[in-house]
């Protein structure tokens, strides 16, 4: 809980960047749900203080494309499932972020017709205002 005492945030609005590899913790690969956990409680506490939240986060803890791409496979192909693994992280995140009371939204740039995410859309001056999003939203080269 925000100490009332405190003054008022300098931003209202900011953009979280994390790495892939930060939903890693002490694992070698994957999610640790317990660090999706804590990152989710401190984006909520941000919250709590009237701060709008955007989070961009990589892919890099489940897959690389460039990688990948240097190893033989298609360029496109490595960056499409480059992209189809922060789809995955930002879906762990926006779990641990409603399970901490922050309503979340998933966008992306692949089509994702399954409601698991929503193809990036405009939204409502009323939804902008109180929703966090999970997103990484750029198309490959």
């Amino acid at each position: 809980m925000p100490d009332p005492s405190a003054p008022a945030p300098f931003y209202k609005r900011i953009l979280l960047k994390l790495s892939g590899e930060a939903l890693m913790g002490n694992e070698h690969y994957g999610i640790d749900p317990a660090v999706a956990t804590r990152i989710a409680q401190d984006i909520a506490e941000i919250q709590s203080l009237g701060v709008q939240t955007a989070v961009v986060i990589g892919g890099g803890n489940i897959f690389r494309g460039l990688a990948a791409s240097a190893r033989g496979m298609d360029r496109s192909t490595g960056d499409y499932m480059g992209m189809l693994a922060t789809v995955i992280n930002a879906l762990a995140l926006q779990d641990a972020l409603e399970h901490n009371g922050v309503p979340t939204r998933v966008l992306t740039a692949i089509d994702a017709h399954s409601g698991a995410a929503v193809s990036s859309i405009r939204l409502a001056p009323s939804a902008r205002r109180t929703s966090t999003y999970c997103a990484r939203c750029t198309a490959p080269s």
